[in-house]
């Protein structure tokens, strides 16, 4: 589960004749970010830039582009559709896939892999695998020989092979002979060889199945069988067909995959296999392969998720040992900041031990040396390490929880609470550091900055622009620039004293003598933040010019925030998150130009939840809300996920009785407009079909729209431009059409930062 973030302008002598921004323009009509790429990559010797960027005529179509550092010149080197003129044709795992990295909408290059010496790159269009020689440019790209509908090509550290997966099986490509070989032999039916399992995919933020030695000598691979994971038949219904699914979904409470690790030799032979321990319920968090390439490393977890182990292995005679164990209370929250230094002595471990996620450096022998960040802030992630200078890059929200800067902390510990900020700018700034930490690239925006690339120094200062991506006449989004509002931040309290950020927008032409109605738009789940200083909120802002107050507030149990701020929905969903939101509502009614009697919500996925939720509970407060692909049953729900919180549901029965809506139906009065993808592998269709029918059993009206063939994201054409005419058309009617109030003083919620902007 995881979740288009605004845009706002400084209007300065503007046109009288700009353009409204609308719905289809949003999401038909090409990119509003103007020349933003993505996908951006550092080439090995670091002399060039590569990236993604959609094409004129499509903003859903990827090409893949280069930036020449040497010269400070772009130019286009893959075409896709001169690869793939009539469109793809993917395989169901590779669409499975790409829904689960949510780039189910994308089409085109959509990824693409450096060869270790720089020369070639490595790029999949429709199931089939090319190169290009960077030193023959306008040669065609390689069609490598490897059969159709390939899942997770990658060249091989030293650059001899290219390895994939074909029919749940691990190959190889010799690149000297162009021969194929097949290295596993058992995958098929249930059993799955070089794959990451759905819950690996969907909730450990893992996609790979398996990874190379650093010197080309073996690969470890995952092997997993799925035959005891129940199967569920999903009725897929399309606008021409009915299609019957047997999706073998591990929900929650029931058997999970049966793992492997196992180790080949790209020559071929039998696999190897690394002993994972007397417990076989268990979760394969992540693999790491040391730098010496003798050692491999792997972090195992429990079912409960109380538990993080990381062991080291002998690649040679499998022998292990355990290096350090993490335990919580609640539950450990994965994450990738394990780095094995080339010193061969010590490592880099990212854990959330004092409450915030900070780093610390230990030694192979298991030993603690020091924390090398501390502190009540933490760090988002590790960018980059320098060893030679001692360095150590990371980003994090430390001056402002809205934004993403980034830092440099010393490996030896000294800086750890006082780290140096080398990013300018308020905003978000996505970092990509080049392999020696000479430079880096910074993807740059702000509420008032459409997406910028820049080249930097390890300190922040700019050596050079990539994408400039100036708001000028040239700028897609010049012409709607007049009818932007700039958001507002601030700060209110929840009932234990925490500060919960939100973001305001006052509708286009704000009148303070005037009542609004309210467009309340949410998340409010684990592992994602609203609440952000970024470009492209475009559809909050066109609710802004409909007339609208717009409000998001981030609640407890959302990230970035620590663990005090997350863990209050431990055993119970639905709970805090409410408390939360309608603590922003109460917040919102005290305002003089808000119309308390006029206040609408919506949200898509945990944000869905969270209105059935709100409108079961709170449906006093509200006029009502819009559910997009809500769970309403967390007993759907897939294991890790869904356990993380609430645990298994014969262990905390009452707990997921209380995080659904049925338990407090009666209280639903409000109105509510039900929306679902009727193909949703991962919030199952179910969810929404059990709780129409107990609306229905209990004779309480609602509205319904179901979308034939959708998935979680409703990408399909002309999808996503009808939910949003559908929400937009609720809120017109239901919420902005409701009696006006007259105006009433409300008690403020308690607030420290609620009367001034952020």
């Amino acid at each position: 589960m995881r979740a288009l973030l605004f845009a706002a302008l400084t209007m300065v002598a503007l046109p009288t004749m700009a353009e409204k921004l609308t719905i289809e323009r949003i999401f038909d009509g090409g990119s509003l970010a103007g020349a933003a790429p993505r996908g951006l990559q550092i080439s090995p010797d670091g002399g060039r830039v590569t990236f993604l960027r959609a094409r004129p005529d499509d903003q859903f179509q990827l090409d893949l582009w280069e930036y020449q550092l040497k010269d400070n010149k772009t130019r286009l080197l893959v075409d896709s559709k001169k690869l793939e003129p009539s469109g793809e044709q993917l395989s169901d795992a590779e669409k499975a896939r790409r829904e689960r990295e949510r780039t189910a909408g994308l089409h085109g290059i959509v990824s693409y892999q450096w060869s270790p010496d720089g020369k070639q790159l490595l790029f999949p269009i429709g199931g089939k695998l090319y190169l290009i020689t960077l030193a023959t440019p306008d040669a065609a790209p390689r069609l490598l020989d490897t059969g159709d509908h390939v899942l997770d090509p990658k060249i091989s550290p030293r650059g001899r092979y290219v390895s994939y997966v074909r029919e749940q099986n691990l190959w190889v490509i010799d690149l000297a002979n162009g021969e194929a070989k097949q290295l596993t032999r058992d995958g098929g039916g249930t059993v799955h060889n070089g794959e990451a399992e759905f819950v690996a995919q969907e909730e450990m933020d893992r996609s790979a199945g398996y990874w190379w030695a650093p010197d080309d000598s073996a690969i470890a691979f995952e092997r997993y069988d799925e035959a005891k994971v129940a199967v569920t038949k999903r009725t897929e219904l399309y606008a021409d067909h009915t299609e019957v699914i047997d999706q073998r979904y591990p929900a929650a409470g029931t058997p999970n995959v049966a793992v492997k690790l196992g180790l080949v030799s790209p020559a071929g032979g039998q696999p190897r296999w690394v002993d994972l321990g007397k417990d076989a319920d268990i979760y394969l968090a992540r693999v790491n392969w040391l730098p010496d390439g003798r050692h491999l490393s792997y972090q195992r977890m429990p079912r409960n998720q109380q538990r993080l182990d990381l062991r080291l292995v002998d690649a040679r005679t499998l022998t292990q040992r355990s290096l350090l164990s993490e335990t919580s209370d609640t539950w450990i929250n994965l994450n990738d900041d394990l780095t094995f230094l080339k010193d061969g002595k010590s490592f880099l471990w990212g854990s959330e031990r004092s409450g915030f996620h900070h780093l610390y450096l230990y030694g192979l022998d298991g030993k603690l040396r020091h924390a090398v960040s501390e502190g009540d802030w933490q760090i988002d992630g590790v960018l980059s390490v320098n060893e030679h200078a001692g360095s150590v890059y990371v980003s994090s929200n430390r001056d402002a929880v809205p934004e993403r800067q980034v830092y440099a902390l010393r490996l030896d510990g000294s800086s750890a609470n006082a780290p140096l900020r080398i990013s300018q700018g308020a905003g978000t700034h996505m970092a990509e550091f080049a392999p020696n930490a000479a430079f880096y690239l910074d993807n740059f925006s702000s509420a008032d900055t459409p997406p910028q690339v820049s080249v930097h120094k390890p300190d922040g200062s700019l050596v050079s622009w990539i994408e400039p991506n100036r708001l000028d006449e040239k700028h897609p989004f010049w012409p709607f620039r007049a009818s932007l509002v700039k958001p507002e931040f601030g700060t209110i309290k929840a009932a234990d004293g925490q500060l919960l950020y939100y973001r305001l927008y006052k509708p286009a032409g704000f009148d303070p003598s005037k009542k609004y109605p309210v467009f309340d738009m949410y998340y409010g789940g684990p592992h994602a933040q609203l609440v952000t200083n970024a470009w492209g909120d475009y559809f909050n802002q066109y609710m802004a010019n409909q007339g609208f107050v717009v409000f998001t507030l981030d609640n407890r149990g959302m990230a970035r925030r620590g663990r005090k701020f997350e863990e209050p929905i431990y055993q119970q969903l639905g709970a805090v998150e409410v408390d939360d939101q309608v603590a922003g509502i109460h917040w919102l009614k005290s305002q003089p130009w808000v119309d308390g009697r006029r206040i609408g919500v919506f949200g898509w996925s945990y944000g869905g939840y969270m209105t059935t939720m709100m409108l079961a509970k709170a449906s006093d407060e509200l006029v009502g809300g819009v559910a997009v692909a809500p769970v309403t049953d967390w007993r759907l729900y897939d294991t890790f996920y869904t356990e993380r919180y609430l645990g298994r549901p014969q262990d905390n029965d009452a707990g997921y009785t209380r995080s659904a809506p049925f338990a407090w139906l009666d209280g639903l009065t409000a109105k509510l407009y039900l929306v679902h993808g009727m193909a949703d592998d991962n919030v199952l269709f179910a969810n929404s079909t059990k709780l129409m029918a107990e609306l229905q059993k209990r004779g309480t009206q609602f509205q319904f729209m179901a979308y034939p063939g959708a998935k979680h994201g409703l990408n399909l054409p002309g999808q996503r431009s009808h939910v949003y005419h559908l929400i937009d058309n609720f809120f017109e009617r239901e919420v902005k059409g409701a009696a006006p109030s007259p105006r009433t003083a409300v008690a403020p919620a308690s607030s420290s930062a609620a009367d001034r902007a952020w």
